[in-house]
């Protein structure tokens, strides 16, 4: 990882990105884009006068990275909405990675919750990390989620190469269902055979995931199958509260257009929520 891009509207909450996004470049040696969106859709002269504010924000952050972390940074303000303005950011930079903040003010304040954060996740490239917890050192958990399909085989692949979880214990989570639970007279099914039946469902994803694991690079990890008495969000964030993970890898897509994990249903769902950081990455798109 040699690139990286935070998105800031100079919020409280875009530090903790910046401070995440400074950890990984001093960890990784890597350079550092700070981008901020002036929404044009205003007066001219407001405009102007946020561009030149903004600008000379950045500059002083950007002096600050370089003289006190020792971070090559570099930085671009972008007349635009705030969506498409980011996009066009990772479209001309092509960062490794995307680092932005949970929440926001001002004219951001629709790049990091609602349809706005799917569409800005959606469209980028590259993996976004979303920093909703304050930044303490190197992550020491990473929770990666998988469906068994082959495009989450595919983000944890990429996601390997990224180099995250290189010093942090790592765990592979999969939710599974047990459909018969869920018919309207399961209530009628004496509880020892619900028992026994959600005992089989459990091994065979036991099984399914670790023959999922098998036909991947990804090596040792820690194997977790979880059953969705909850809806599959509070599972994920339940299960990372337990093995007290700080990082939860998410695909943004699933097994299919209406798959559980489709970004705007589950993964959406966990990036409002989440207390820790989430990092959703994308399908790799062909050249």
């Amino acid at each position: 990882m040699k690139n990286l891009m935070v998105a800031t509207d100079f919020s409280e909450r875009s530090d903790r990105a910046l401070r995440r996004a400074t950890l990984l470049a001093r960890q990784f040696q890597a350079t550092m884009l700070l981008v901020h969106v002036v929404d044009d859709d205003q007066p001219r002269r407001i405009v102007d006068a946020e561009r030149d504010e903004a600008t000379k924000l950045l500059r002083q952050m950007a002096a600050t990275l370089r003289d006190v972390d020792g971070v090559t940074c570099e930085t671009r303000v972008i007349l635009a909405s705030p969506f498409v303005g980011i996009a066009q950011a990772v479209a001309d930079a092509t960062p490794d990675l995307l680092v932005i903040g949970p929440h926001r003010r001002q004219v951001l304040r629709d790049v990091f919750v609602g349809t706005t954060a799917e569409r800005t996740i959606r469209s980028v490239d590259c993996p976004v990390l979303m920093v909703n917890a304050t930044p303490a050192g190197q992550y020491r958990h990473v929770l990666q989620t998988t469906d068994l399909s082959d495009g989450s085989r595919e983000a944890l692949l990429w996601f390997q190469t990224l180099g995250l979880a290189d010093h942090a214990r790592t765990s592979l989570l999969h939710i599974f269902d047990a459909p018969a639970l869920r018919l309207v007279f399961s209530h009628s099914i004496p509880k020892d055979d619900q028992k026994h039946y959600l005992e089989d469902e459990q091994r065979d994803a036991s099984r399914d995931l670790a023959r999922f694991l098998s036909s991947t690079d990804l090596g040792r990890l820690r194997q977790i199958v979880r059953y969705e008495a909850a809806p599959a969000p509070h599972e994920i964030l339940k299960a990372a509260g337990e093995e007290h993970a700080d990082l939860i890898v998410m695909s943004t897509h699933g097994r299919s257009g209406l798959a559980k994990m489709l970004i705007g249903s589950v993964t959406e769902q966990v990036l409002r929520i989440a207390q820790i950081d989430i990092l959703a990455i994308p399908p790799q798109r062909a050249d």
